[in-house]
Parts: structure tokens; sequence; C-alpha cells
């Protein structure tokens, strides 16, 4: 049992979160393909935490009983209750797969195993097997704990208990002992679609897993042996590169060098057939070195992040219809975007309003011969990313191009270097990541020549957001985007840019909060104010929407604000460590939103006296994100765009469908859908429509 304190533990916080990702995968109410999105979702969740979190938990197990007695927390107790719920959940998702397979096949798509084949798709099942399988298929088997065999992360395995086939002069013969062999069978995903279609019969689409062909040839495949049984198995690594606090050396060397090795990381996770038998299981231990705490049973299939590419035979149908990406009111009856942000700041609201005005204003920058310097934060980048294209367009014109590029994005590490690369070779000059920091800003910046002649200055131009300059996220994340020209926020943007070129440099930031300097200090001395005012019998508010919230010293904060009688509203999407409806946060109320799209943004409001003061921000209220990241947080300051920014809150608050509240015990909570129901993403598509169609009418 976990230790009762005033804080939820950080990993089974999480997976709060992911089940109620789970729990859309059982709402009917859904088109079906859209719930086999949420089952996917969920499963590639659950693999990054295992590979991540738990490895992370899985590493402090070999740490000195003296070290371990300074942990707030005990490993060994957290894992086994990460272990405890994943297996409740996991039974939940065998659930609803055969929820919808049968979805799926009353709608004359048929996920089929191998031994209910039709006769008519025995030749090519055959046939695919032998032409496109087999070549890539290598057997192995197993030898005990004498020498311990490798299994590859995240690929699905059969393993396999075999007899070897008796010899004809022995085959009368009563009572003869026959020793149980062992192998294991690698499914060539990497080559192979998961998923595959086979001949339509009477109007039915039949699709049957890469896996299920491999089980029902393996006969060919252990000649002289017979089998008795198969199981499929999997590993999952730990894919910590180790090296966020790395202060010497080349760093893009140590991440290029590390990335060979995360496919070969500690165990996390082995996930097992559940109807596997012990004795099976105890081999499969000893041959892959694994401990108790690996262990994790499963069902028959694995790997359901795979179903993001389960095929739809009838598409459009079965599938959720995207809604219109809009356009930004008023900002293209200017003939540039310079002259747009020229004239004031710009707010957006994504995916409901279109990413192309963001690109529109790289390739202005890109192609105007009065700009001479283009400036770019990257963290997490689209492969074939039309934001690097258009910086390599830039260069290539002769602009000076500068990009940071954080090589220590988790899993991007890969295509950033290979981006960066490309980019330098453009002529780009790429700074990479800093030691000790992460650097999680999202800025742009374009110093631009205005004016002619002798009135000829330099302006900047910044773009600020709380996503990640990747087009393909901008159309399933919901975020904002800032345009200014604003001369004090543009000042200290140029000040951020100096820095991460060279931190001997000493920013003065007064305007914009960035993490590392000002970032947390500011947002206590805010926090502070509505103590002050509360205990003055005035009105104090707190509205603060982020992913996640696990910084011990900003929950404090929150607690003692909440006994103050600071009316506090958190819009939490993953990560809570805060526990509501408690007598030292009985003024605390959390909502979760899981939808069609990813709740990204940050949005931090104190009430000041009736000001709201408004910030959209990249920082999460992570320990890691106020103390050990460059973040920034960009105050709102035109009314009209504030109020934008708490309309939109506003509604998310009243919200009744896909909203839930988080409970004392981490338990997710409907809200009740007493009167009109409210879907805040549709209303907020609602309300982007109205702000369009006021403009057009002004006009």
């Amino acid at each position: 049992m976990l230790k009762k304190t005033k804080y939820f533990n950080r990993d089974v916080s999480w997976l709060s979160f992911n089940l109620r990702v789970l729990e859309e995968a059982a709402d009917t109410s859904l088109p079906l393909y859209e719930r086999i999105k949420f089952m996917a979702i969920y499963a590639s969740n659950l693999e990054e935490f295992y590979k991540v979190r738990v490895a992370a938990n899985r590493s402090l197990l070999d740490l000195p009983f003296e070290s371990k007695k300074k942990l707030r927390f005990e490993p060994e107790v957290v894992i086994t209750a990460i272990n405890q719920e994943v297996t409740r959940q996991l039974e939940i998702l065998s659930n609803i797969y055969e929820q919808i397979l049968d979805e799926l096949k009353a709608n004359k798509i048929i996920l089929i195993r191998e031994d209910y084949l039709l006769e008519e798709h025995y030749t090519f099942v055959h046939d695919y097997f032998y032409y496109e399988v087999l070549p890539y298929l290598q057997p192995v088997m197993l030898e005990g704990d004498k020498l311990l065999s490798f299994l590859q992360d995240n690929f699905i395995y059969w393993a396999v208990r075999l007899y070897r086939r008796r010899a004809k002069k022995t085959l009368n013969k009563k009572n003869v002992k026959r020793r149980s062999r062992y192998a294991i069978v690698k499914v060539p995903t990497h080559y192979l679609p998961r998923f595959v279609e086979l001949p339509i019969i009477n109007g039915k689409h039949y699709i049957i897993f890469l896996e299920s062909i491999i089980r029902n040839h393996l006969d060919v495949l252990f000649p002289g042996y017979e089998i008795i049984s198969t199981h499929s198995i999997k590993l999952s690594r730990s894919a910590d590169l180790m090296i966020e606090d790395e202060f010497s050396g080349n760093l893009v060397e140590k991440i290029r060098e590390s990335l060979s090795r995360r496919k070969t990381g500690v165990p996390s996770r082995f996930l097992y057939d559940k109807n596997i038998s012990k004795a099976f299981l105890k081999v499969l231990r000893a041959a892959f070195g694994l401990a108790k705490e690996d262990l994790v049973p499963g069902g028959e299939f694995h790997n359901f992040a795979d179903f993001f590419s389960l095929p739809n035979p009838l598409k459009p149908q079965l599938e959720r219809q995207a809604l219109p990406h809009l356009d930004l009111p008023d900002f293209k009856s200017y003939p540039t975007a310079f002259k747009a942000i020229k004239e004031r700041d710009w707010i957006l609201h994504f995916p409901y309003q279109s990413y192309n005005y963001v690109l529109d204003f790289l390739r202005e920058a890109a192609y105007d011969k009065k700009v001479e310097r283009i400036m770019v934060t990257q963290y997490r980048v689209a492969s074939n990313s039309a934001v690097v294209n258009t910086l390599i367009a830039a260069a290539k014109s002769g602009k000076q191009v500068t990009v940071f590029v954080e090589v220590k994005a988790r899993f991007d590490e890969e295509n950033n270097l290979l981006l960066s690369r490309e980019m330098q070779k453009a002529g780009v000059k790429v700074i990479w990541s800093i030691p000790g920091i992460k650097v999680h800003a999202k800025v742009a910046m374009v110093v631009r020549n205005s004016g002619t002649g002798k009135d000829e200055k330099k302006q900047t131009f910044v773009f600020l957001a709380t996503g990640n300059f990747n087009e393909k996220t901008a159309k399933l994340y919901a975020d904002h985007g800032f345009f200014t020209a604003n001369e004090a926020i543009a000042e200290e943007a140029q000040q951020l840019f100096q820095y991460l070129e060279n931190q001997e440099f000493i920013p003065n930031f007064q305007h914009i909060l960035v993490g590392k300097f000002n970032l947390r200090t500011e947002f206590v001395r805010r926090i502070d104010r509505e103590i002050e005012q509360a205990k003055k019998g005035e009105k104090a508010y707190l509205l603060l929407k982020m992913n996640g919230l696990e910084d011990r010293n900003m929950i404090k904060k929150l607690y003692e604000a909440s006994e103050a009688g600071v009316k506090i509203n958190l819009l939490v999407r993953g990560v809570c460590c805060l526990i509501p409806d408690e007598p030292f946060s009985k003024n605390i109320t959390i909502t979760r939103i899981v939808d069609s799209y990813l709740e990204h943004a940050r949005v931090y409001v104190f009430y000041n006296g009736g000001e709201n003061e408004t910030f959209i921000s990249s920082a999460d209220w992570m320990k890691r994100n106020l103390s050990r990241r460059i973040e920034t947080a960009i105050p709102i300051k035109d009314p009209r765009l504030k109020k934008e920014i708490l309309d939109i809150l506003n509604i998310q608050l009243k919200a009744n469908v896909k909203s839930y509240f988080i409970n004392k015990k981490l338990e997710n909570i409907a809200k009740s859908p007493s009167g009109e129901p409210i879907r805040a993403q549709y209303e907020i598509q609602k309300y982007c429509e109205n702000l369009l169609e006021k403009s057009k009418q002004k006009q």
C-alpha cells in the first residue's frame, strides 16, 4: 500500500489520466474508428510510461539503503501499485477490445484468427506466408538459464513449447518421457504490416494479424517437432538516455551514441499472455533474465498501439469527421502578416483556427527582402517539416537564420538531429542543447527593416506559443499561439535568444516569465497576492490550466491559498499530485478533459482585483519545467485577446460532456449532465466560428 500523504504519487496519478483515455475507447457514442484510435493512444501512452517512468523507478531499486531512505517513496511499493493498477486496466482493455471486435463484425469488418480462416482464404494466406513472411523469420531455441536470450524492444514474439517428434520405434511404447523444448519467433512488423487484408467474401472484409499468419505455419519453422502451445510475449526496455544532466563533452555525440543503446536498455515491462502456464513463464524468466517486478499479464495480442494503422475498408464511414480549421478573423484584411502584427497583437486557438498563419509568417520572413534575421526554437519537429523547409529556404535566400534545436526531446532525438544536419548544410546556424537544461520554450523571432531611407529602422516580430512548431500536431493538439510586435516583449525575446547562444549573458526579464530565471518566483508572487486579498476579505481567484501539476512547492502554495479562502479552479489533463476535497484543499476543484483533441495549452489567470492577469505558457507546474528548463509565460494585455482566452477557459469549466472532476480517491468523476449538454471542444469550435462570423459582418 502507498503511504497516505498530502500528495498523489505522480505515476499512479498518471495512470488515472490514461484510464480516462481508455474509457473513451468504451464510449459507444463515438464513431467506431475513433474508439479504436483511443485504444491505440492508451496503449502507446502506456508503452512510453513503462519505458520512462517505470524504468526510472526500477533503477531506484538498486540504490543503497541509505540513499533509498532519502526518497519520498518506496520504489518497490510504487512499482507494485503500478503493476496492480495496470493489470486491472488491461482487463478493461480486453473487454473493450472484444466489444470493438463485435462492432467491427456488425459492420462486416472481421478481424479473424488463423483457426477461423475460410477455405477461400487458405491459398492467399499460404502464399502470403511463403512469399512475404517466411524470409524474415528466424526461430531461436531457448537454452534455459545457461545462455540468456535477447528480446528486442517493443517487438511481439511467439513463445513456443514443443516436443521432438517420437521415432517410429517408440510410437507404441507407453510411459516414454519427452522433454519440453522452448523457442521464440519474432513477428517482423518492422518489415511487414501488422494487419493483412484478406480477399473480400460476400461483401465482408477480412483482416488478420501478421502473427496469426505465422502461428498458422509454425510447423514449417519447426520440422521434426510437435507444437504443444504458443503464447505471445513482448518486452519494453528503458528508453531514458540518462544524459539530461550531462555538463561536459560533446552532448550531440553522446546523444547519437546513446540512441543505439536505447534498443538494448534494461527491461521495464515483460508483457505476456495471462493464459501461459507457470512452468512456461518460469522458463521465459530464466531465459531472459527477468525479475518479478518486470512481469505484467496481458491478453492474447499485444502492441495495441498498432491499431492506429488498422485498415478501414469503409473509410470515411465509421470515422470522426474532422472539424474545419478556421480563418483568424480580420488577419487576412492586411496585405502582409507583418502589417497585421505591427497594427496589433493576435491570438490563435489551435486546432480550431488554422496553423497556416504561422507557416505564412515564416514564409513571408523567408522571402521578404527587408527581413534580416530569423530565430526559432525547435523541440519536437514534424518529419518532412514545413517549418524546417521554410527556414532552409530563408537561409538560402540570404537571411541570417538561427535555430536552437533541443536534441534531448525524448523520442524525437534522432529526428531532431537529422533535420539539424539538413539545416546546417543549407547555411542555418544551429545551436544544440545546453548541457544540464532542456529548452522547451516555443519562440520565433523575425527582425525586419521597416520604413525607407532615413526613416528606416529595425522592428522585431515575435510568435510565442504553448505548443511546438509542428504543423502536424497543430491539427491534433489544443494550443494557443500569440503574434506581437510589442517592443518590450520583442526586446526580451532577443535577450532569450542571446542567452541560448551564450550562457554567460545575463538577461533581465521584466515582462515575460522565463524558466530558470523568474518563472517560479513570479508565479508564487502572484499567488501570494491573491492570498493577501483573501485575508482582507476581498475576492481572490486562480484559474490555472496545465498538462501536469507535480511540483510540491507549488502545490503547497495552492494549499495555502485554499486555506486562506482563495477559490481555485484547476484544469489539469495529466499528472496531478494535488489532492482535492480535503480540509487543506476545500476551495480547489480539478477538472480533466479528454476528447478528440489533446488538451495541451497552459494558461494561468490571476484575478488581481478584477484585472484577470493572464499568461499563456509552455510550462507545466512540474519540478522539471519550473527548475530545469527554459520555458516562457507570456502576458496577454490586449482586452479582446484576454477575453477570448477567458471565454474558452470558462467553456471548459462549464463543460459536462467529456469533462470529469478528480476526487480525493484519484477517481475520474463524470460531471453531472444536468441541463444542456456542453462538450467543450465542440463549443470552442462554435465560439471561433462566431468570432469569424462577427468579423465578416463588420466588413
